[in-house]
């Protein structure tokens, strides 16, 4: 089989062109996850002593809901995922009922430990939940649906 020389010289352009592209990886906040910031040092005779750590990356933690009343057996056990961004606040996402509900969670102002979560779907249902973080991967609390379905969550893997 015979090759052409400037099909070989097209596809060695190509192949150096594309020796310099690479893939990024981002986090869930649409930053790169690999970009690690630079502090300044912090200004002390002690050296590094008083400089800033980088801030934590967001962990993913599973939710699992557990039925609390009638209404919420009739779903029965719901799961879903909460990514702490370690800033105090977190995206939430289950299904229930076969809806996709998404939403925020955030500490109380206050009290580091404790926390609500709202969700809404497409369709108009919602939920709101109370909680309280035993350590930044792990919590439990309650939630509430708009069908009157209620819900003990546990945080954490």
């Amino acid at each position: 089989m015979k090759i052409s020389k400037r099909l070989c010289v097209s596809l060695a352009v190509q192949a150096f062109g594309l020796a310099g592209c690479y893939m990024v990886p981002v986090g869930p906040d649409g930053n790169p996850a690999w970009v690690v910031p630079v502090y300044p040092p912090a200004h002390s005779s002690a050296g590094n002593a008083g400089a800033s750590a980088p801030p934590a990356l967001p962990k993913v933690l599973q939710a699992r809901l557990y039925p609390d009343n009638d209404v919420a057996t009739q779903t029965g056990m719901v799961s879903g995922t909460v990514t702490n961004m370690m800033t105090g606040k977190g995206r939430f996402q289950l299904t229930y009922a076969g809806e996709l509900l998404t939403g925020e969670a955030t500490r109380v102002s206050g009290d580091e430990r404790k926390g609500i979560a709202s969700a809404y779907g497409a369709s108009g249902s919602f939920m709101s939940c109370e909680y309280q973080m035993h350590t930044p991967a792990q919590g439990a609390g309650t939630c509430m649906f708009s069908n009157g379905a209620k819900y003990r969550v546990h945080i954490g893997n």
